[in-house]
């Protein structure tokens, strides 16, 4: 048991090291080195209202990176010297160098909101700025870059935000022809949040960048992924299209037939007459004219059907091919009717640079009629075309226009008009010779425009990934420290647990170890009281047994009359660890009162009780006097040659303790040991040992309540004095 309290005083000192070691964790590795990071803690307060400041970005020059709560407190990793930058758009920035560990208090002046805020109704928000572009890009492409860059400096921008931001970024680069930079743009929306029509659109700018084995196998990719009609129909076009880019008609007409089949379910007439003209162009070039023409011929009806941009591209590409093969009444007619429609339908977005403006369908009609000899019929459609040039400022088609009308006036025998209408074709070569130049030089500054903007906004996202990144190690440190405490939690938690585990099994072990210890004691007493009744009984026995050898039948039945009623005492309380002393008393004076009977003359005897006794008050275990009563009769007095004195006396010494003698004028114990037989001396007094071990299994169960000193009376070894003292429960 003592070993096991050792144990657990160690398990308590073990604890208290780990707990110890667990709070002083961050400090010890700082006062080893001033050099180390540490965690400073501090606060950011409104300077003016004093009161906190949440969110307010606390960071670390070129290093760790917080925010503050909502009770403006803050907590970051710093070293002696760092400089602490505290940010936010209410203040200008504060600057703090760590010059030791102490706590930071820092108060800020916020701005005022009416110097340097707009109103409210000015301001503009991130949807409002990409409408603003979207309605910008196809007229000014810096302007709608510019608000692309001032949506993306929107903070926080949200991940749905960037994917939008570069995507509209790649729809501009892709129209003014900047494929290269598309493709960057839509790649980084694409990185942001995965989306099929963004990845049409990088595919098409792959296409458009000559990057036709990229082009295809990201079609390819996308013909794998659950595309509904129309983005199937983008699919398939966009993979017949690489396909003849790159010479693999077959696999061309196979994708272009897959789409007209896609297109024929949603009945788009528009979208039927241009696959219908790619799949003419693909036969046409792979060397099947009678199946091209017989596409070219459905495309033409289709687009007949229907007035649209995309009707009239295909009534200008079928044209093409009629003129290729010298149908110019077809060619014309077709023309004549993309005319009609371009007038009616008027869309915004085509430029001169497209092939079916006015002004070249005019020219190209010009063109068949003067193939077929019908001069004066063309030369009105040259007129047209140069004067819609003029209009539209497209010097190319103004000047092949005056051109072609010169040649004609030339074939028509008119030198004059011919010579007029060439030295206008010549000031035109001219103009566009000098125009060309504006154009390369202003292409340049536009190039020199898009790339800064663009290294504006590849800065931007830099920056972005930064604090992304700052943000991201910050909070797994975070989680680390939290995750690092919570182990050192678990296990200090664990230690406890098993320390209580401990104590709960030592309890128990000494709690069972002390029941089984009373349960034994128990089982002892009740052992040692079995064996007094015998003895008792015998010694008693042995005297009825001298009364008969006597013949004193009379003596020996009034003996066994009063022997009974003792015995039927002892009984009574024999089961009893304690009994009222009044009851012990009641026993003793019996069992003296036969013994005297006995030998009336061996000894006299007086039984005294002090009358300031409270006999019920104390508690004494049964059968207790008894055997130093029969010592005293039976080895003190009966060896004496006169008759000796027995003296019971019962007294109080204070409130809590009672004093019991029992005296005898006897030989004493070492005359009695030595006029022992040698039968007698065999034997051992099994009454006075019982008595002994019983008086120290109810000392150890119920405390030292009794004490037992035994001495001589007189000097000469003569007369035996028992002295038994009793304390109260």
């Amino acid at each position: 048991m003592k070993h096991f309290i050792y144990f657990i005083v160690f398990i308590f000192f073990f604890l208290g090291i780990t707990v110890c070691n667990a709070q002083v964790y961050d400090n010890t590795s700082v006062s080893r080195n001033s050099n180390t990071s540490f965690i400073v803690r501090g606060s950011v307060f409104d300077a003016e209202l004093l009161k906190p400041i949440a969110g307010v970005n606390v960071e670390v020059t070129g290093g760790e990176y917080a925010f503050t709560r909502g009770d403006g407190s803050f907590s970051i990793r710093v070293k002696i010297g760092d400089e602490l930058v505290i940010r936010s758009e209410d203040f200008d920035p504060v600057y703090y160098t760590i010059k030791d560990k102490q706590n930071i208090k820092l108060e800020v002046h916020p701005i005022k909101e009416e110097l340097t805020k707009a109103p409210s109704s000015q301001k503009e928000s991130y949807i409002d700025i990409l409408d603003q572009a979207k309605s910008l890009y196809k007229k000014d492409a810096a302007a709608a870059i510019d608000k692309v860059v001032q949506a993306l400096s929107i903070k926080p921008a949200t991940v749905n935000q960037r994917t939008e931001s570069f995507e509209l970024l790649g729809d501009i680069y892709s129209y003014w022809k900047q494929y290269d930079l598309a493709v960057t743009n839509y790649k980084k929306s694409l990185k942001s949040k995965s989306s099929i029509s963004t990845e049409i659109a990088l595919a098409r700018a792959y296409f458009n960048n000559k990057n036709y084995q990229e082009s295809i196998r990201l079609y390819q990719d996308l013909s794998k992924k659950r595309l509904n009609a129309t983005q199937e129909v983008q699919v398939k076009e966009g993979l017949g299209d690489a396909y003849v880019a790159t010479g693999d008609y077959v696999s061309s007409i196979t994708n272009y037939e897959e789409a007209e089949k896609a297109i024929s379910e949603q009945q788009k007439v528009s979208d039927a007459a241009r696959i219908n003209t790619k799949l003419g162009e693909a036969y046409d070039q792979q060397g099947v004219p009678q199946a091209a023409a017989a596409y070219f011929n459905e495309a033409a009806e289709l687009s007949n059907k229907e007035k649209s941009e995309s009707s009239i591209r295909a009534k200008d590409r079928v044209a093409d091919f009629y003129s290729k093969n010298n149908s110019y009444e077809a060619e014309i007619e077709l023309r004549k009717s993309a005319i009609a429609d371009l007038i009616e339908v008027a869309p915004d977005s085509i430029s001169n640079n497209d092939a079916i403006t006015l002004q070249k369908q005019n020219y190209k009609i010009g063109n068949a009629l003067a193939a077929q000899k019908k001069v004066d019929e063309a030369i009105p459609y040259f007129k047209k075309s140069i004067s819609e040039a003029v209009s539209q400022e497209d010097l190319v088609v103004e000047k092949d226009a005056r051109r072609r009308l010169s040649e004609v006036y030339r074939d028509k025998g008119d030198y004059a008009k011919a010579a007029e209408a060439y030295e206008a074709y010549k000031e035109v070569v001219d103009l566009s010779y000098s125009r060309k130049e504006q154009e390369i030089s202003q292409a340049a500054r536009f190039g020199k425009e898009i790339a800064e903007q663009q290294n504006r906004i590849i800065s931007l996202e830099k920056d972005r990934e930064l604090n992304e990144n700052r943000y991201e190690l910050y909070y797994k440190e975070q989680a680390l420290a939290e995750e690092r405490d919570t182990r050192q939690k678990i296990i200090i938690g664990s230690l406890a647990l098993v320390a209580a585990l401990l104590l709960l099994t030592a309890f128990a072990m000494y709690r069972s170890s002390k029941q089984q210890k009373y349960a034994n004691n128990l089982l002892a007493l009740k052992s040692l009281r079995s064996q007094m009744n015998p003895h008792f009984i015998f010694n008693a026995l042995n005297s009825v047994n001298s009364f008969i050898a006597t013949n004193d039948e009379r003596t020996a039945n009034r003996y066994l009359s009063d022997f009974s009623i003792l015995m039927r005492a002892v009984l009574e309380n024999s089961e009893e660890d304690f009994i009222p002393l009044s009851n012990e008393i009641d026993l003793i004076k019996r069992y003296t009162m036969l013994e005297h009977f006995r030998f009336k003359d061996r000894f006299d005897y007086t039984v005294t009780v002090d009358k300031h006794l409270d006999v019920d008050a104390f508690l004494i275990p049964p059968m207790l006097l008894q055997p130093y009563v029969e010592n005293a009769v039976w080895h003190g007095m009966r060896y004496k040659e006169e008759k000796g004195t027995l003296n019971i006396n019962f007294e109080q010494r204070d409130s809590d303790t009672a004093v019991i003698t029992v005296t005898d004028d006897g030989v004493g114990r070492t005359k009695s040991k030595a006029l022992k037989t040698d039968h007698q001396k065999k034997q051992k007094s099994q009454g006075m040992s019982n008595i002994k071990k019983r008086i120290s299994i109810l000392n150890e169960m119920y405390g030292d309540r009794i004490d037992v000193v035994v001495s001589d009376v007189f000097e000469n070894g003569e007369g035996t004095k028992v002295t038994l003292i009793v304390k109260k429960a």
